[in-house]
C-alpha cells in the first residue's frame, strides 16, 4: 500500500451495512482506534522519566499536561497505523473486528482525529512545558508512521527493532517536559524501552504469526522460526538487565530500591526468555513471557518512581 492511499483510498471490504452505535458506542469506537493499552505502558515510562527527572518533586498539573499530552499523541500514532493497516487488520482474525475494518468509523473520520490528538498534544507541552518535549513527542508519532508503519513493517523482519524506537520516545518527552534538555539518564530510560520491545512484541508475535504469515508481514518468527526468535529474544533479555542497571552506576540517580528491583524482576524476564529458548514450540511459554513483559515495564517504572519519591530518599539517607 503507497503512503497517499491512507488518506484518499476507502474500505472495499467492509459491509455497505452503515453501524448504527450510541454515542457511547462511539466514543469506545474511537478509544479503541488509539490503543489504550499500550498507551498506558508508555505513559508509566513516562511518569517514571519526570519523576526521576524532577526527583520526586514533580508538579502535579505539569505531570497530568504531559501525560495527557502524551497519551494523543501516542493515540494520534496509533489511530494512523490503524488507518494504514485495515487492510491487513481485516485479513487478520485478531484485529478484524477493530473500528475500521468493521466499518464502525470512516477512514477520514479517523484521520482527522488524528490530527486533532496530534495538534492537542504538541499545543499542550509547547505552551506549558517546552518545545523541545513537544517536538520529540512529534518525533515519536512520525518514527511510528513513517519508519515502522509504512516503511519496516511489511518489509523487514527486524521491523519491531528499529520502529521500537517510537514507544522508547516518551520517557525522552518526560525528561524533557521537566528539564528541557536531555541528559545521559533520559538515553537511559530511552534505551531501556528500546530493548524491551523487541522481546516484548516477539512473544506476541510468536503467538499469532500465522496471521502475519497470511497477510505477509515479515515478523521475525515468520521469517527466520521460532528457535532463532527465541535465541533473539533471550539476547535482547540478557542486555536489558545491565542497561537497567546503569541509572544506579554509573549514573547514580537512583537509590538503592531501584537496583534490587531491576535485579530481581530482570531475573524473572531472564529466566522466562530461558525456557522459552529450549522449548521455542511451546507456546504457552512465549504467552506467559509475553504477559511477564508488560508486567516487567510496569514494575520496573514504578520502582523507579518510589526510589524518587523524598520519603524514600530519606529513608535511604538514614540508613547510610
Amino acid at each position: 500500500m503507497k503512503l497517499d492511499t491512507v488518506f484518499t483510498s476507502t474500505l472495499t471490504f467492509n459491509s455497505t451495512t452503515p453501524y448504527h452505535q450510541s454515542t457511547w458506542q462511539v466514543i469506545q469506537s474511537y478509544v479503541q482506534l488509539t490503543k489504550p493499552r499500550i498507551i498506558l505502558l508508555l505513559l508509566i515510562t513516562m511518569a517514571a522519566s519526570m519523576e526521576m527527572a524532577a526527583k520526586g518533586h514533580v508538579a502535579p498539573w505539569l505531570l497530568l499536561i504531559a501525560l495527557v499530552s502524551g497519551a494523543c499523541a501516542a493515540g494520534a500514532a496509533n489511530t494512523i497505523n490503524c488507518l494504514y493497516d485495515r487492510d491487513i487488520d481485516f485479513a487478520m482474525e485478531r484485529t478484524r473486528h477493530r473500528p475500521l475494518p468493521s466499518g464502525r468509523i470512516q477512514p477520514h473520520h479517523a484521520l482527522l482525529f488524528a490530527i486533532a490528538l496530534t495538534l492537542i498534544s504538541f499545543t499542550l507541552l509547547a505552551v506549558f512545558a517546552n518545545l523541545l518535549s513537544a517536538s520529540l513527542a512529534m518525533v515519536g508519532i512520525l518514527v511510528y508512521v513513517l519508519v515502522y508503519t509504512h516503511w519496516l513493517k511489511r518489509h523487514h523482519s527486524q521491523n519491531i527493532v528499529i520502529g521500537g524506537a517510537a514507544g522508547a520516545i516518551p520517557p525522552l518527552v518526560g525528561w524533557a517536559a521537566i528539564t528541557g534538555d536531555l541528559s545521559w539518564a533520559a538515553w537511559c530510560l530511552f534505551a531501556i524501552v528500546f530493548l524491551w520491545t523487541p522481546p516484548h512484541f516477539w512473544a506476541l508475535a510468536m503467538m499469532i504469526q500465522d496471521d502475519y504469515a497470511k497477510v505477509n508481514v515479515p515478523m521475525l518468527p515468520v521469517v527466520a522460526g521460532n528457535e532463532t526468535t527465541t535465541r533473539q529474544i533471550f539476547a535482547y533479555t540478557l542486555i536489558l538487565i545491565p542497561v537497567t542497571l546503569l541509572l544506579a552506576y554509573p549514573l547514580h540517580v537512583m537509590n538503592l530500591l531501584y537496583p534490587i528491583v531491576a535485579l530481581v524482576l530482570g531475573g524473572i524476564f531472564v529466566h522466562k526468555a530461558w525456557l522459552l529458548m529450549q522449548f521455542p514450540s511451546n507456546l504457552e511459554l512465549a504467552r506467559a513471557l509475553f504477559k511477564y513483559s508488560i508486567l516487567y515495564i510496569m514494575l520496573l517504572s514504578i520502582g523507579i518512581i518510589i526510589d524518587c519519591l523524598p520519603i524514600t530518599s530519606d529513608i535511604f539517607n538514614t540508613i547510610s
